[in-house]
């Protein structure tokens, strides 16, 4: 696997790096700072590693430039633990003064380093935490979600569920914000009757205990969102207990992308699962960042590492279209409302609440042309699709 494109640049700092700096200039004129605080240790690391890797190749595209500004990127461990990465957060934007905040995987971790990026009007641009208060009731000015909100993917399960004539759901995810998101997004559109409802700690990696209660709750589809390695054990333990014989399982694009396949392997053939992005999709966007991540990184993307370019392309956008004057706030956050980049996902645009109405889309694991155990996308399960929270919103 080739060096990271990040090193390459010598963009990319480490954080014990970033821990030895000293405080900088109120406002760098000559270039644009990036605090890229992601999970890059322990259960859930290849997920902010992806998104890491990925902003950094949409950094390469650029020249390593926004706008034509030479760009900086701090990068921080956040360790997926809320305290940690509040501190972290808190020092990025008071002391090493970014311009721009993204990189953050989970939710709960995105609840508690919101406070101070937003106080010090810091725009934070999210690569995939969307937690439903910053949807709804608590949208705030400084916060764009480029990925989704956290509902999305699982409404579009839950309504293919339903149209595919499934009686009888199992439904499992982890016990934070995003885990309670995602099972009220496909309660949402499915209308059968939910036998099994389990939340598990997000440690968990035995799931023996859950595995018996779905045999026995006659459920005749399981619904899992369990993202990086915990999905990888759920679903090795699944198949290996029997339950795919009689249940068919589905899950959002978190828990049955490329990561995943590639640490499970042949137990996920048949595995339905929906996301806002695929590996296949046909426009010139995508097929650049998905040969030149293969080339850069040596493996296919996931829909994290598509968010992370897609970050990175919309900070280039703003800066290029408020010509480098990032001092001015209300025009950076007018031309991140534009959003004029192309998504590697196709269309996309800003609601009011600066979360995407996007398009979502079924995907089977199947074998590809070259043997390679894979994504494969069917078709749309919602066109233009906004989240649920957005009339809570009452920013101006």
């Amino acid at each position: 696997m080739k060096a990271s494109c990040s090193k390459a640049l010598s963009l990319t700092l480490t954080a014990a790096a970033t821990l030895s700096l000293l405080a900088g200039s109120a406002q760098a004129a000559d270039k644009i700072k990036v605090g890229m605080l992601s999970t890059l240790s322990g259960p859930g690391a290849g997920l902010g590693v992806d998104i890491r890797d990925g902003f950094n190749l949409a950094l390469k595209h650029s020249g390593g430039k926004f706008g034509g500004l030479p760009v900086e990127v701090i990068v921080a461990d956040d360790q997926a633990k809320p305290d940690a990465a509040k501190q972290t957060a808190d020092r990025l934007v008071k002391r090493d003064k970014v311009d721009f905040m993204t990189g953050v995987v989970f939710s709960n971790v995105m609840l508690a380093v919101g406070k101070p990026i937003f106080d010090s009007k810091t725009f934070y641009i999210s690569a995939n935490a969307g937690p439903s208060q910053y949807a709804g009731a608590e949208c705030n000015p400084y916060f764009f979600n480029v990925a989704w909100q956290n509902d999305n993917l699982h409404e579009a399960v839950g309504k293919t569920v339903q149209d595919k004539g499934f009686k009888k759901a199992a439904l499992l995810a982890p016990n934070y914000p995003a885990g309670k998101d995602a099972l009220a997004g496909f309660k949402r559109y499915f209308k059968g009757q939910i036998v099994s409802e389990a939340y598990t700690p997000l440690s968990q990696l035995d799931y023996g205990a859950e595995l018996s209660k779905m045999r026995a709750s006659g459920a005749d589809a399981v619904y899992i969102f369990l993202p990086g390695g915990l999905g990888v054990n759920f679903i090795k333990q699944f198949v290996g207990a029997g339950l795919s014989k009689d249940m068919t399982l589905f899950g959002p694009g978190f828990s049955a992308d490329e990561d995943v396949i590639r640490a499970v392997g042949e137990p996920m053939l048949g595995m339905f699962n929906t996301s806002q992005w695929a590996h296949d999709m046909d426009n010139a966007a995508n097929k650049r960042f998905v040969a030149d991540f293969q080339k850069e990184y040596g493996r296919l993307p996931t829909l994290y590492a598509s968010q992370g370019y897609d970050a990175a392309r919309l900070m280039d956008a703003a800066v290029r279209d408020v010509k480098g004057k990032i001092e001015d706030k209300d025009a950076v956050r007018k031309a991140l409302k534009a959003a004029k980049f192309d998504s590697v996902r196709g269309a996309f645009k800003f609601n009011t609440n600066q979360h995407p109405i996007q398009d979502y889309y079924l995907r089977v694991i199947t074998k590809d042309a070259q043997g390679r155990i894979t994504n494969r996308t069917l078709g749309t399960v919602f066109k233009n699709h906004a989240d649920a929270y957005v009339g809570e919103c009452k920013m101006p």
